[in-house]
This record gives C-alpha cells, sequence and structure tokens, in this order.
C-alpha cells in the first residue's frame, strides 16, 4: 500500500511539476518582452509611460499648439526598428511618402493594427514625435510579419514622426521645394500644384489635349531615386485622357518632340493607394518625351 501510494505521489507531483512548467512558459513571453523593454528603457535613459495594455511610449518632441484629438487629420512616418538588434525593419522615409489618415484610425499599420500608434499620436501636437515600445504580443506576435522581416516574438521600438502640415498638398508641395533646393533644380509651379520644367517645348503643331493619344518615352521615380516606372523602348502609346491627372495638366504644355521634367505631388499622381513599387501618398519625379501626338 505504501509503495503504490508513493507510485501516485510521484505521479501527481510530476503532473503539478509539468503543469507549472506550461503555465511559466505560457506567461514568459510577457514576462520576457517586459524585461527587455525595461533593459531598453534603461540603457537609453529614457522617460516613458506605460499604457495599461503593457506597451511603453515617450513624447520626444511635442509639437506645435494643441494635441491631437481623435477627429483631426494627422500626416506621419512610422520607423520600426529591433529592441534587441537595432535592425531596421521598415522606414517610410525611406520611400519619400507618408501615412495619412484621421487620428482615430491611425492604428493600422501594414496588415496590422497597433493600438498604441493612435495613443502616442494623441500625447503631441502636430510636428510633434513620440516612441513607442512594443512587447512582441501587441506588435507582430509569435508569427512575426514576413513582408518586412520582423521575426517570431520580436519586441519593437516604433518612432512615429507628424509633420505640421493638415493636408497632403501642403506638405508635397514643401517636399518638392526642399528637393529642388537639395538638387539645385529649377521648376516652374503649375496653378495644379505640378512642378515642371521644360527641356525642350518641341517642333509639332499638334495641340496636345486629354483627347489626344500621345506616343512616349517616359522614367517615373520616387522622390528618393528609386524607379517604379518605365517605357523608353518607343512602344508606350495611351490617350492623356487615361492617365493620372499629373500628365494631363503639363504634358500639353509641349509638342511633338518635346521633353520636360515633372514633380507630381500625391493628389495628382496615385494618391492614397499603394502599390509595391509606389507607396501612399507618394511624390513622383517623371522625366517625358513626346515622340507623336494623334488628336
Amino acid at each position: 500500500m505504501i509503495k503504490k501510494l508513493s507510485t501516485y505521489t510521484f505521479a501527481l507531483l510530476a503532473l503539478i511539476v509539468l503543469f507549472s512548467a506550461c503555465k511559466k512558459e505560457y506567461e514568459s513571453i510577457q514576462n520576457i518582452d517586459d524585461v527587455k523593454l525595461k533593459q531598453y528603457i534603461s540603457s537609453n535613459h529614457l522617460t516613458v509611460t506605460k499604457d495599461s495594455t503593457g506597451f511603453y511610449y515617450a513624447v520626444v518632441t511635442p509639437g506645435t499648439g494643441a494635441n491631437f484629438i481623435d477627429k483631426d487629420s494627422v500626416l506621419y512616418n512610422v520607423v520600426v526598428k529591433s529592441i534587441t538588434n537595432g535592425t531596421v525593419y521598415y522606414n517610410t522615409t525611406t520611400f519619400s511618402s507618408n501615412f495619412g489618415t484621421l487620428v482615430g484610425y491611425s492604428g493600422t499599420f501594414v496588415t496590422q493594427t497597433i493600438p498604441a500608434i493612435r495613443t502616442a499620436i494623441l500625447a503631441i501636437s502636430p510636428g510633434g514625435t513620440a516612441k513607442v515600445l512594443l512587447p512582441s504580443y501587441l506588435a507582430f506576435g509569435k508569427n512575426g510579419l514576413s513582408n518586412i522581416n520582423v521575426p517570431s516574438n520580436e519586441p519593437v521600438e516604433l518612432t512615429i514622426v507628424t509633420y505640421p502640415e493638415r493636408s497632403q498638398a501642403a506638405l508635397d508641395n514643401r517636399l518638392i521645394q526642399e528637393f529642388l533646393t537639395k538638387n539645385s533644380l529649377t521648376a516652374t509651379k503649375d496653378s495644379s500644384g505640378v512642378y515642371y520644367n521644360i527641356l525642350a517645348p518641341g517642333t509639332g503643331t499638334e495641340v496636345i489635349n486629354k483627347s489626344s493619344t500621345i506616343k512616349a518615352k517616359y522614367t517615373g521615380r520616387l522622390l528618393n531615386g528609386t524607379v517604379f516606372d518605365s517605357s523608353t523602348d518607343g512602344t508606350f502609346s495611351q490617350p492623356l485622357g487615361g492617365l493620372i491627372p499629373g500628365w494631363q495638366k503639363v504634358v500639353p504644355k509641349i509638342r511633338k518632340g518635346g521633353k520636360l521634367r515633372m514633380f507630381i505631388p500625391s493628389g495628382l499622381g496615385y494618391g492614397s493607394t499603394a502599390s509595391e513599387k509606389v507607396p501612399s501618398n507618394s511624390i513622383l519625379d517623371f522625366d517625358l518625351e513626346v515622340d507623336s501626338v494623334g488628336n
């Protein structure tokens, strides 16, 4: 009986130990992440506020004026960085573009919903910057995020930089002007907001309008120099009225044989629609040569 009882006792103890180990393992990701975040905060001498859900945030620069509220429009960039090794996984500014939405909807990031972004924005004013320190379970979880190379269970730092401008058009105008100044370029601003430089007016007699079919060579770039589209073999032929509004506004200023460079604000390009090569709210830089015009 004593021997039998001892066997049952050992079995029960083994189950208790196994259950405790599983429970400890279940809780450990939160504990491990919090330890990592606290170490990061301490080593970087950050003053932070801890949200009740488990993330930390800090105001880096407060911005100007009253703090954002949910119904405000906000234009902002996000940088996502590992707190363990400093790897930058995502940087909006790399693409010379930005996010733009109402503050109340600002928690959407790539394919994830991260409410901490909205919390941080509500703590600052236009032009301000905030940092968010996210444990993995509030960031990209055990699956990570493969399209920006975030590994499993990775705690991250988000740097959220808001712009002082309240409209995308105003922000685009400033960024184009800064680009022109930085690169010692000159351009004329069309009433539509497109900046252009006519390199050759052309010698054709056909007037170009929205109904015209133009055959052209072109190269399209982002402001960081990334080429997102190009057709230089002379095969491109389309009605102007079916092309982006920025082309419709400026291409009629030249004739057959004409060449120009256009800096198109995002609202006259692809707007907030993102693609694999063109992020949302991207300013477009085009070189264009018109080979022929059909009316």
